[in-house]
């Protein structure tokens, strides 16, 4: 099964996630409206929100408080990547100009702040404290994630278990909060919520994985934005860390000086280094790890849930693979 098959199993629900998200962004602020579109227009995967219906329905969801949850997390990812892209500096994401390259940091800044706070007046209207106090712990874990990454940046000492650290806390932590607030609405059980937590961290953790792989493996038409960008902010990630300690001396000086400086002028051989050494395969050997352990979570729904659930859940980890 294909994702876009199993977005068709979803298919209304994924319309009304779309008018939600259009309609709440809507402010009397033309600014707010020009920049929040233009991102949110931009397209993506959308695997969050996805995430989130396919969990509610796996838990037997009968109401619609899932539409707004999911657009909560589209909207929380979205401020990431505005407040993002300013701090890394990026010119291109998702095919095209980031929007602070089109409309300057200060307004990719606020219209992040307003997207934020438009989640949590959201969050509100679902009337569940444990949702509110799910976000506020993962929006919290997602600004130190950014912190950490901060921190580790440009330093070659920088561990594999700080790079997971980094992961969880910036984009495995977003999955793992969707999925728990789809068995919150849902009414779920403790040990389904559970299950949903441990599905959306792992699915989350693999799919970052892949994600940093394809900085070295990809295209930028297939990335969607520049090739390298990682190397160039001086992001030490899983395949160049494994890569330099693993690489014979002199090629390992040479990516140590790569990440110290970031500069991407020999990126052709900072990547052959990174391959021969092991550093791709390595990553994608962790990314299936971590999906094995999210379809294994799955696998402790009750068996009526299972088979919708296990299908839809094992294609949304392998599209990220």
């Amino acid at each position: 099964m294909q994702l876009e098959e199993i977005r068709a199993l979803v298919t209304e629900d994924l319309q009304r996630v779309d008018q939600t998200i259009v309609q709440r962004l809507a402010s009397d602020i033309v600014l707010v409206n020009q920049v929040s579109q233009y991102i949110i227009g931009a397209g993506g995967k959308r695997l969050r929100p996805l995430s989130v219906v396919l969990a509610a329905r796996a838990c037997g969801h009968q109401g619609q408080k899932h539409v707004p949850a999911a657009a909560i997390i589209e909207f929380i990812h979205t401020a990431t990547l505005l407040h993002d892209d300013v701090v890394d500096g990026s010119d291109l994401r998702r095919g095209r100009n980031t929007a602070n390259h089109v409309f300057g940091n200060e307004a990719s800044v606020l219209v992040g702040d307003y997207l934020y706070s438009r989640s949590f007046q959201m969050m509100v209207e679902l009337g569940d404290l444990r949702i509110q106090e799910v976000m506020a712990n993962a929006t919290n874990t997602i600004a130190e994630g950014e912190v950490l990454q901060l921190m580790n940046a440009h330093d070659p000492e920088t561990t594999e278990q700080r790079y997971l650290e980094v992961i969880y806390r910036k984009t495995a932590k977003l999955f793992e909060a969707g999925a728990q607030m789809a068995a919150i609405v849902s009414g779920s059980p403790r040990e389904i919520e559970q299950a949903m937590v441990d599905y959306g961290r792992h699915l989350g953790t693999a799919f970052q994985l892949v994600d940093d792989a394809l900085d070295y493996q990809a295209t930028a038409e297939e990335l969607g934005k520049n090739l390298g960008d990682d190397l160039a902010e001086g992001k030490p990630t899983l395949p160049l860390i494994y890569a330099l300690a693993h690489a014979p001396a002199a090629e390992a000086a040479r990516l140590r000086e790569a990440i110290e400086t970031g500069g991407i002028d020999d990126l052709d051989q900072i990547t052959r280094l990174i391959e021969t050494s092991g550093g791709l395969e390595y990553t994608a050997r962790m990314a299936r790890s971590e999906k094995d352990l999210a379809v294994a979570a799955l696998g402790r729904l009750p068996a009526a849930l299972a088979s919708l659930s296990s299908l839809a859940g094992a294609t949304l980890v392998e599209s990220c693979l």
